[in-house]
């Protein structure tokens, strides 16, 4: 008899699967696209919208655990600066009559409004470039590479007057020496940002980082020292291998001798994506390790670039970057503390988590999150968008799919 119920059991159940619906089908690359053009509208909406209104000193809060005031003046420089930096390759796909592309118009005027008040000395929101705390350096790196990623809509609608005050606020951290680290690449951004849109620079500030990775901060597979110390943290994404490569393009273009590290750099970088990929867990997690971890999905601005750009490895293909960072992205935006009531970015890691900060980060370095969002830049059509689902390398892994061996990049 217990025999006969236990069978019964199993076959109700068996139905029960059969006759219950169940959606497995995984989003569309479309589907992602609209996804992701959310979560970057969502990011940007507060700081662009108050920028270009001349109050976003008034409305952006200061969250941090630091009560240094003047980390509060240069905060916005940092929304600012970081915001842009991911969101320009969007922006430059530049209006159309879809949907997305009027977005994107609102975005692009909103931006260069803004802009145009970040660098004018009698708006309200005029940013803070000199040497207070040192930090405008950074930040002046982060929109100077932003304006190199949108040449067309940011840098070519600002006006003649704009473009004069924005050179001339770049020329500003001159007087900031950088430390003997990743920052050294923010010295070389600004200057690049200047030898492209002038035809001059210092040639020191821009090469010195340049030289200094190249030839003594290489610690082998694709992974450079924080300076000579290596760090275990995700700072070879968040500044070191875009702002080499972006730095490098600039360099070859206007024909420095230094360019010819480019070829070695480019397959450093793509080196660099490939595991980068390989960190996303099957879930869509990666661990939470190192410094400025509440950057968020900011840790994969490598692996963003390297999409961007087409130097993903061989193995690695642009939609299976598009759905792990999918949801990688889901699963840091999905907690109702991502933002606060007023929409502004709260610290965190998934959420509302200060405590895993530093006391440098406040409201405005959270919006590097953006950096993971460079994809946007590539067209609808583009593969990376146009192609189905596809697992990622961790998620084959663990369901038993064999992915072959993993291999160092040799010297």
């Amino acid at each position: 008899m217990r025999k006969s119920i236990a069978f019964l059991c199993i076959v109700c159940i068996l139905m029960a699967c059969q006759t219950t619906p169940v959606n497995d089908t995984p989003p569309t690359g479309a589907e992602d696209r609209a996804f992701w053009v959310n979560t970057m509208a969502n990011i940007a909406d507060p700081v662009l919208t108050n920028l270009a209104n001349d109050q976003l000193k008034q409305n952006m809060p200061f969250e941090s655990l630091s009560k240094d005031t003047l980390r509060m003046q240069v905060s916005y420089l940092e929304a600012v600066g970081r915001l842009l930096c991911g969101m320009a390759p969007w922006l430059e796909l530049g209006p159309d009559n879809t949907d997305e592309g009027k977005l994107r118009e609102k975005y692009i005027e909103l931006a260069v409004n803004g802009l145009k008040n970040a660098v004018n000395p009698e708006a309200k929101d005029y940013l803070v470039f000199d040497n207070r705390a040192y930090q405008p350096l950074v930040d002046a790196a982060f929109l100077a590479q932003g304006l190199l990623r949108a040449p067309k809509q940011l840098w070519g609608n600002l006006d003649e007057e704009s473009k004069e005050r924005m050179i001339t606020e770049l020329k500003r951290t001159r007087v900031i020496p950088p430390w003997q680290n990743n920052w050294l690449l923010f010295a070389s951004t600004v200057e690049a940002a200047i030898l492209e849109f002038t035809g001059e620079c210092d040639m020191e500030r821009l090469t010195n980082g340049v030289v200094r990775f190249r030839d003594e901060w290489y610690k082998g597979d694709a992974q450079y020292g924080d300076g000579p110390a290596f760090h275990m943290d995700y700072y070879n994404s968040f500044v070191i291998h875009p702002m080499l490569t972006d730095v490098l393009r600039i360099m070859k273009k206007h024909n420095l001798e230094d360019a010819a590290f480019l070829p070695l750099q480019l397959a450093r970088h793509t080196r660099y994506a490939e595991q980068l990929e390989r960190q996303i867990s099957p879930e869509g997690t990666y661990p939470a390790v190192g410094r400025s971890i509440v950057y968020r999905f900011g840790a994969f601005h490598a692996l963003a670039q390297a999409a961007l750009q087409g130097i993903l490895p061989q193995k690695v293909t642009p939609a299976q970057v598009r759905c792990a960072l999918t949801a990688v992205i889901r699963n840091q935006t999905k907690s109702k503390d991502t933002f606060d009531e007023n929409g502004w970015l709260r610290i965190g890691f998934s959420g509302s988590q200060i405590n895993m900060s530093e006391s440098y980060i406040n409201t405005g370095s959270i919006y590097l999150c953006s950096m993971g969002l460079l994809p946007l830049g590539l067209p609808a059509d583009d593969p990376f968008w146009s192609d189905p689902f596809t697992e990622w390398t961790n998620l084959k892994a663990w369901k038993g799919i064999d992915v072959g061996a993993d291999k160092a990049l040799k010297k």
